[in-house]
């Protein structure tokens, strides 16, 4: 397995396929995982609090551009979300983030986290209209495939595979 560091972003495995317009987002929030047929990111954060934002917004990040304003509007949406424990939780926040943004024909911009903790989240998402994107390619869900939620020493981490 071979390590490449550009951009201060960490590939493991080989070289990722995924175009060219996600890597210069990629270095600030999160990491692409090289995955065969899905996409994968790994998310750190100093707080459980910060993972779930970051993690939500990588899904704007990765699979949009944006492309210009025809509709300045903004929308907030409320997401509640439990879980038996936080691997589930993650899964299910953003699996409702997905949902909730297709419906709603948006792309989330901000995450306000109100409360978190390993089994529950409360959350104001924040949208645009999806007119002011372009979609790069269409996530379908989060999985539990491979997935990780751990904390070490005071920095939390996650890796999920989106099935694309």
């Amino acid at each position: 397995m071979a390590e490449q560091d550009t951009l201060n972003v960490k590939v493991v495995g080989s070289t990722p396929t995924w175009p060219n317009y996600i890597l210069p987002k990629m270095f600030k929030s999160y990491e692409l995982l090289d995955h065969t047929a899905d996409i994968g990111i790994r998310v750190k954060a100093s707080s459980l609090k910060d993972l779930f934002k970051k993690a939500g917004l990588a899904l704007t990040a990765i699979s949009t551009e944006k492309q210009r304003i025809i509709n300045p509007e903004k929308h907030k949406i409320i997401i509640t979300q439990k879980a038996a424990n936080i691997e589930e939780l993650l899964v299910n926040w953003l699996n409702e983030l997905l949902s909730v943004a297709q419906a709603e024909g948006l792309v989330f911009e901000d995450i306000r986290i109100n409360e978190i903790n390993e089994q529950l989240i409360d959350a104001i998402a924040v949208g645009a209209s999806l007119g002011n994107y372009k979609t790069n390619f269409e996530i379908k869900a989060a999985t539990y495939h491979q997935l990780k939620v751990r904390k070490s020493g005071s920095t939390w981490q996650a890796e999920v595979i989106f099935d694309v």
